[in-house]
């Protein structure tokens, strides 16, 4: 071999070593370019949880959506008379609370579904007690305020009317009546925040007759039926509520947490006690200067612990890293065995991972996440590995890739799971991979030749 010849090998060996040094920041920018669907696959999925939510307001509309009750409270009309001979009347209501309520709730719940959609939806049985304390009341009213005690009316408050089973009714002294809209109002708007606010649509029970300075009970007796939530507000001075269900995965929210609870695969129990120092609320008032209350609220809501659409957005939340890992694999796989792989390969394996999270968004929501994500990813796995084994010519290559891309597969499942600690699970696998890409890579001689593949630690 003459001088000339060995002179251009060395040119031809030194281009091909700067070209895989070059290789090495394509594949990089490549892992990051082939992360730009994945914002079209996140788009898709927000259409998804949109149409999801558009089923659930349509069911809700049907059977009274989350729904939120006021226990039995004694409304008092009131006027005001004028201080100036033109001036105009006022008129109000009076609100007073009972000292003692308590409240037990049973509900029985089912799914109800639209397409590929489902909701929770429940049938909810409600009585309430209620023990009033008239003496002294009214305590907080002005000097010239004139109260009608014969308009005074027992109200309960219920978020959506149209999720009424049956007629409610009210027993005061023995005496029983069917409740009706109420006459001294119609709503009671709680909440100052517009886009927060609770209406309650009220109903009364005007004919028992309620005298000042007396001391009584009343019950009250509902039947509703409602989607996703229920809750009690916390309506007298002190409060006890009880909630029993069938449902297997309730959420405990509102003002107050439960004291006691126990929750089970057939269904759950739950217990509140909120005394009148932890309320908050005024015991008695105008309605207008009643605050507060919406923040009482004893809650539970139905929900579904494997939502598909928030597990598909929580996944692509770790797309950069699933690429990177996966292109930084095939790329020490061709390194280590002297094997060419075009650019194009590399984005057919990108091409491949926003195909894989287009099937678990689509399987996802028809078997769950769990089996959704187990046929997706070992669909994907394979032809990634099968993919290798063509690539680089062996069937050693596509052992090793299955190897490599199923721990990448199952680490990716174990950090959706992880949650709390799926950061630091996730830093510490990317730090392993790095450092075993830099061992296989080491005896690399970026300025120099390629390697052979049959030389020792390779």
């Amino acid at each position: 071999m003459n001088g000339g010849q060995m002179f251009q090998q060395q040119v031809q060996s030194r281009i091909k070593s700067r070209s895989m040094g070059l290789k090495l920041f394509i594949v990089c920018g490549l892992a990051l370019v082939m992360t730009i669907p994945a914002f079209f696959v996140d788009d898709l999925v927000d259409e998804r949880t949109h149409r999801a939510n558009d089923v659930v307001k349509e069911i809700s509309s049907h059977v009274g959506g989350s729904q939120t009750f006021l226990g039995p409270t004694l409304a008092i009309p009131y006027s005001i008379p004028p201080s100036s001979p033109d001036g105009s009347r006022r008129h109000g209501v009076y609100l007073v609370f009972p000292a003692q309520a308590s409240a037990a709730v049973k509900t029985q719940t089912a799914e109800r579904r639209r397409s590929l959609f489902k909701v929770p939806v429940f049938q909810a049985d409600l009585n309430f007690t209620a023990s009033f304390d008239l003496n002294g009341v009214p305590a907080s009213a002005g000097p010239n305020v004139e109260f009608d005690w014969s308009r005074a009316e027992f109200i309960v408050g219920v978020s959506d009317a149209r999720g009424a089973l049956t007629d409610g009714t009210l027993t005061v002294g023995g005496k029983t009546v069917t409740l009706a809209p109420a006459d001294v109002s119609q709503s009671l708007s709680l909440g100052e925040d517009q886009a927060q606010k609770t209406n309650l649509s009220l109903f009364g029970a005007r004919a028992i007759p309620v005298q000042p300075n007396t001391q009584f009970s009343a019950t009250a007796t509902l039947r509703f039926s409602g989607a996703q939530r229920i809750a009690v507000l916390a309506y007298g001075k002190s409060t006890q509520l009880s909630v029993q269900g069938d449902w297997a995965n309730p959420s405990f929210d509102g003002g107050f947490l439960p004291v006691g609870r126990n929750v089970t695969p057939s269904g759950f129990t739950a217990n509140w006690t909120v005394p009148f120092i932890a309320r908050g609320v005024r015991a008695e008032g105008t309605s207008d200067s009643i605050t507060g209350l919406e923040s009482t609220a004893l809650g539970v809501s139905f929900i579904e612990v494997a939502d598909p659409y928030q597990s598909v957005t929580r996944s692509l939340k770790f797309i950069l890293l699933f690429n990177g890992l996966i292109f930084l694999s095939y790329f020490v796989f061709e390194v280590t065995t002297n094997k060419r792989v075009h650019p194009a390969q590399y984005a057919l394996v990108g091409v491949a991972q926003i195909i894989f999270y287009l099937l678990l968004l689509s399987l996802a929501e028809r078997i769950g996440f769990d089996f959704g994500f187990l046929i997706a990813g070992s669909a994907t796995v394979v032809l990634l590995s099968t993919n290798a084994g063509w690539i680089f010519a062996s069937r050693v290559q596509a052992i090793r890739a299955l190897s490599v891309f199923s721990v990448l597969y199952a680490l990716i499942y174990m950090l959706l799971r992880l949650e709390d600690n799926a950061l630091l699970v996730g830093a510490v696998a990317s730090f392993a991979a790095v450092a075993l890409a830099m061992y296989l890579t080491r005896s690399i001689d970026w300025y120099g030749s390629l390697p052979d593949p049959a030389t020792p630690g390779q």
